[in-house]
């Protein structure tokens, strides 16, 4: 009987750390090669869907230099500029799905402000909210809150990126999916728009 039972106990422990790494694994982003993504290293944000624009980049809008709007290229053949993550977390070795990210371009701008992603303030006459540069990294919290995003996933490797962070347990967020706003020629990314699926390829 004792011997049963000692059998039956080392059949479970394989079996229960093989069911947590399983589920690990699946909480994780992928770059388009297979690998989780890492917090540092720079990826470019490019669309699933052929024929719907390029990777993402920065211009200016409203004819204001300052700050940048986060915008996606308009040729497919452009992968824009590559991209960081940060997580919430600094622990994290890896991006995790729905963790709250703090996304930055890895580029320099004549912009006196970070190239970090925040949601800006509603704008007339669209009534709508666009991706901007000039937010903070880190520091997660109520005075930081429109600073950080989140990775969800759509399929695979297609994922989408969401506004709606829990840094601010006491905050009212309208949480909404980061989508394309097409206006006067410019895709630019914001709240309520066309749908993007996204893939993240690392840089060379």
């Amino acid at each position: 009987m004792k011997f049963h039972l000692l059998s039956i106990s080392l059949l479970v422990i394989p079996l229960f750390f093989s069911l947590t790494s399983n589920a690990a694994a699946s909480d994780l982003v992928y770059d388009t090669d297979g690998h989780p993504l890492h917090p540092g290293k720079q990826y470019y944000i490019l669309p699933v869907i052929r024929g719907h624009g390029g990777g993402l980049t920065m211009m200016p809008h409203h004819n204001h230099l300052c700050p940048l709007y986060v915008a996606q290229e308009n040729m497919e053949v452009k992968r824009g500029l590559p991209l960081i993550f940060r997580p919430a977390n600094p622990k994290d070795k890896v991006v995790r799905l729905s963790a709250d990210l703090n996304i930055e371009f890895a580029a320099v701008t004549t912009c006196v402000m970070t190239t970090a992603w925040r949601l800006g303030d509603v704008e007339a006459p669209t009534s709508k909210r666009y991706v901007i540069t000039g937010g903070f990294i880190g520091n997660p919290g109520q005075e930081t809150v429109s600073n950080w995003f989140k990775i969800e996933k759509l399929g695979n490797k297609e994922y989408k990126l969401v506004f709606c962070p829990s840094v601010c347990k006491t905050c009212k967020v309208l949480c909404g999916d980061v989508e394309v706003l097409n206006e006067g020629g410019k895709r630019l990314l914001g709240l309520g728009g066309e749908s993007f699926p996204v893939m993240f390829k690392k840089k060379d």
